[in-house]
């Protein structure tokens, strides 16, 4: 009896751990948001996801990623926050807000820091990488990148923003057409879900954001 009831607390405290690392959830409607500075690490957790592929045979990661959807909240956010720190004024600070959400309209872009065990070949940009990424869609449907963009040298700015951006980490910006070549869109505007994936010979990671209010 005192076995199970410990077996039942265990499972309980485990349940609750699930429960309170369970990603949120976002909305992909391109929408107007009025954020304060504060705001943005908020925002940040809302819209980065992080995960690893872990290989038992060699007791090793395969894969370490951390990405954030530059989606219209977040770059609203994101630019909120930078004025503020930057001293830029409201007509500037709009002026770029305008260019970055008009960009969102064309591109949807993820910032991503990972790490592998060969670090030449968890370069993306690379004929030698390891793994290719794909934005995945509610059926499935796998669209690649329009540009990857390996970070040299992140900014000042980068490195506070993006905190997982490390010495030990590679970090890209990564670009995929918000209109696939057959006119639809690359995210639906009732998707329940998407995926960015990293995928190779060596293992898979997903990294999911779901929808509040699908369809």
């Amino acid at each position: 009896m005192q076995a199970r009831r410990v077996g039942k607390v265990s499972l309980f405290v485990v349940a609750a751990l699930v429960a309170s690392c369970a990603a949120p959830v976002v909305s992909f409607e391109p929408r107007s948001r009025t954020f304060t500075p504060d705001d943005y690490w908020r925002v940040y957790e809302r819209w980065t996801r992080e995960e690893r592929a872990f290989a038992w045979g060699k007791l090793s990661d395969v894969l370490s990623v951390t990405a954030t959807f530059e989606s219209w909240e977040f770059r609203t956010a994101y630019l909120v926050r930078y004025a503020h720190d930057h001293g830029l004024t409201l007509d500037e600070r709009d002026e770029l807000l305008a260019a970055s959400l008009e960009d969102a309209r064309e591109y949807h872009r993820f910032f991503v820091t990972l790490v592998g065990p060969n670090f030449r070949e968890s370069d993306l940009t690379s004929r030698r990488a390891a793994f290719r990424v794909l934005l995945v869609d509610d059926d499935e449907r796998m669209t690649p990148p329009a540009r990857i963009e390996k970070v040299h040298r992140a900014s000042p700015a980068e490195r506070i923003y993006f905190p997982s951006i490390t010495s030990q980490r590679m970090t890209f910006r990564i670009a995929f057409p918000a209109v696939r070549e057959d006119g639809t869109p690359t995210i639906a505007p009732d998707a329940a879900r998407i995926r960015l994936r990293f995928t190779g010979a060596e293992g898979r990671v997903d990294l999911e954001w779901l929808a509040a209010d699908p369809g």
